[in-house]
């Protein structure tokens, strides 16, 4: 069998694998490349033609796991995704909101380039609603811990790795020309302890491992937890300064989170019940998702269900829906937790909080997640003076703040107990993907160090396996 790393070589985004059995083509993944420097039209361009490959497996929903799915759709693939129920739910919502987001770029090249008198080029979406809905029409889910026979030689289990409700690894068991061989593809790995979701489980023994290496070479902080930060935080700028805390959330996975600890820090009485405003339509729906799979959630999230009631809902929290009712947050003038969408492309509705609120000394804006280079959060972190919001030069007068803790991401230190569960005897070999150079070059380290074979593979070179 032969195994190609077509997305995520040496980088992060963009996930794609290609496993080859005997003339049988499986795609793990198929994620959309945003690496700064790269076009989203480039993500047409498929080192395979789509037609030929026969199933896709899909490890979890996130844009950069799952993303081109529906080019690969519009451009032949005519198969089945394979995927578990919660993944194929909130894989739909986050293409339609990609769909939203192409338009809207798209719209703004158009406007751009007429003012500049400039004709041709391509300002097309990648692709469309209908391109979505028929890609969602191939989606067939499969239950965690369940095999599923792909075709007579291969057979497909799903083991839960936490990071984001319906997350997998997917773990193949195939018969090679009479050889028996096992592969696991990790997607992304989650951490212990995590609000909502249960921890990553163990991965079966397999002679092949082709892991994520986000955060290779990073240790996630561990002086203080959560509950302990968003306590600080709040009472410092909602109640001492009696100001406003604006927090840019992923809207599906760190939103319930976030959400989700703030209601047991106000029903615990910990912290007065201050005004919390959720302004993500995506987040609001993706939440239904939550409560559809509740059974999947952790224990902690399913004994406050039975004592406490709903999880991502309390007294003082408000999802906000329409544009108009958004808009009216920025006149909302007592103290209040405002929770906008910011997704790894940069847009979505926080850039109008922030645009009002950046020069607010009684505003504090608090990251809980990575922002890449380039972005504005990475611009606000550096503490650049002076940042660019909608064509505006702005002063930064908000208090800027950052926590690792909602990351959903494991560290190094769970990434290289992933492996190390794995039997040295047997393991052939470890292929690192979805990482920087860096992150990679410092886990590469380790694992060898531990005694594995391991890989970085190159970008569409066939490994023999």
């Amino acid at each position: 069998m032969k195994l190609t790393i077509h997305g995520a070589a040496r980088q992060v985004t963009g996930s794609m694998h290609l496993l080859e059995v005997s003339g049988y083509k499986i795609l793990i993944d198929c994620g959309l490349d945003y690496e700064k420097g790269r076009s989203l039209q480039e993500n047409e361009e498929f080192p395979f033609n789509p037609a030929e490959i026969n199933v896709v497996i899909l490890t979890h929903a996130h844009i950069d796991h799952s993303g081109n799915l529906p080019t690969l759709v519009r451009m032949g693939f005519g198969g089945q995704i394979l995927c578990t129920p919660p993944t194929a739910e909130l894989t739909e919502l986050l293409l339609m909101d990609s769909v939203s987001i192409f338009q809207h770029k798209a719209h703004k090249n158009r406007k751009h380039r007429r003012g500049r008198h400039h004709h041709g080029g391509n300002s097309q979406p990648l692709y469309l609603q209908k391109h979505v809905i028929d890609t969602a029409e191939r989606f067939i889910t499969i239950g965690f811990n369940r095999s599923f026979q792909i075709n007579d030689n291969i057979e497909l289990t799903f083991v839960p790795v936490g990071h984001l409700l319906g997350a997998a690894a997917a773990i193949l068991k195939i018969n090679d020309n009479g050889e028996e061989k096992t592969i696991a593809f990790t997607g992304d790995i989650g951490r212990k302890n995590y609000p909502v979701l249960n921890d990553p489980q163990q991965l079966p023994k397999v002679d092949y491992l082709v892991t994520e290496s986000t955060y290779g070479g990073r240790f996630h902080t561990k002086e203080k937890t959560i509950e302990e930060v968003l306590t600080e935080t709040i009472e410092k700028a909602c109640i001492k300064e009696q100001g406003r805390l604006i927090i840019p959330a992923f809207s599906i996975g760190r939103t319930q989170a976030l959400v989700f600890s703030l209601n047991k820090l106000f029903s615990s009485g910990k912290l007065p019940r201050v005004k919390v405003f959720v302004d993500s339509p995506l987040a609001a729906r993706s939440t239904n998702t939550f409560r559809k799979h509740h059974s999947l959630l952790n224990e902690e999230a399913q004994s406050f269900y039975q004592t406490q009631g709903d999880e991502f809902e309390f007294d003082n929290l408000t999802y906000v829906e329409s544009l108009k009712d958004s808009r009216q947050v920025s006149n909302y003038w007592e103290p209040c937790i405002i929770i906008s969408s910011a997704g790894m492309l940069e847009g979505g509705r926080i850039q109008d909080h922030l645009f009002y609120n950046i020069q607010n000394y009684y505003c504090t804006i608090l990251f809980i997640g990575y922002c890449a280079k380039g972005t504005l959060g990475y611009r606000l972190l550096r503490g650049d003076p002076v940042v660019h919001i909608k064509d505006r030069e702005l002063a930064v007068y908000a208090t800027i703040k950052q926590t690792d803790l909602f990351s959903a991401h494991g560290d190094h230190e769970d990434l290289l107990l992933n492996v190390k569960q794995q039997d040295k005897a047997s393991l052939r070999n470890v292929f690192l993907v979805h990482g920087d150079p860096e992150s990679m070059e410092a886990f590469s380290q380790a694992v060898a160090d531990e005694g594995y074979n391991v890989t970085i593979p190159e970008k569409g070179l066939a490994y023999e396996l």
